[in-house]
């Protein structure tokens, strides 16, 4: 079977409604590509899995993968990596709040041709387009500020899920539960360049956010004191020679 220049992941965990119509952008964003579109079902307790399975007809390029058990979205993510069979991975949220026509904004940056050879990641950034309430968009500054300034990734918005990265750099990345958040950083950690893009957000029409401001809040605090002890014991040889 022939690989796929392109692999799409989107997690989803009861977005029932909102997975088809954004396969069928996704599908439509890439049109003339060679990808493929990895859908992550974290285990729903509504339709969102039959949903997909359902489309597969339609969307030949559409590719259902089902947790057994809900493990997150970070896992979601990862999972959908270890499937991939593109060289290139692009992400984006399950809820439809990334528009899938900016998907080659970030994929046409990361393997334009005269890119840096250690660019491992274009990632989104929606700081002047965010459509959300104006607390979770407060929640959001105040969160990304402080990581930011902790852990020096010159990144003003790591909650976006619209990213384009290698996957060979991916996979070189330590895991953990809400890893996804800390990209940048832990790109950065081996010696990866990122770099970000101005891309839009929509409001989100079907369902509700998994994630409340304080938990999205304390799970980030807590999780950037082990990043940034991660890259306290980080050695990189800068490449390596065989002879």
């Amino acid at each position: 079977m022939t690989k796929p220049q392109i692999s799409v992941v989107v997690p989803a965990y009861n977005e029932a409604g909102n997975v088809v119509p954004l396969a069928r952008e996704i599908a439509e964003a890439l049109s003339g590509r060679d990808f493929e579109i990895l859908f992550v079902d974290d285990c729903s307790s509504d339709t969102t899995r039959q949903e997909l399975i359902d489309a597969k007809t339609e969307l030949p390029m559409l590719r259902v993968i089902a947790h057994r058990h809900n493990a997150g979205q970070s896992r979601s993510v990862r999972t959908g990596v270890m499937h991939a069979r593109g060289a290139v991975v692009c992400t984006l949220d399950g809820d439809g709040q990334n528009p899938p026509d900016n998907l080659p904004t970030v994929v046409d940056a990361l393997i334009r041709e005269d890119a840096p050879d250690n660019l491992a990641l274009v990632g989104g950034d929606r700081s002047a387009n965010r459509q959300d309430s104006a607390w979770k968009k407060f929640a959001s500054r105040f969160g990304n500020g402080i990581r930011k300034a902790m852990l020096n990734d010159n990144c003003n918005d790591t909650g976006c899920g619209l990213k384009a990265f290698k996957r060979s750099a991916y996979l070189e990345l330590p895991f953990f539960d809400h890893q996804h958040r800390f990209l940048p950083a832990l790109m950065n950690r081996e010696g990866y360049l990122c770099e970000f893009r101005p891309v839009t957000h929509r409001h989100r029409t079907i369902g509700s956010s998994k994630y409340t401001n304080f938990g999205r809040l304390f799970a980030s605090l807590t999780d950037m004191m082990g990043v940034m002890w991660l890259n306290s014991r980080a050695r990189n040889p800068r490449g390596s020679d065989e002879f």
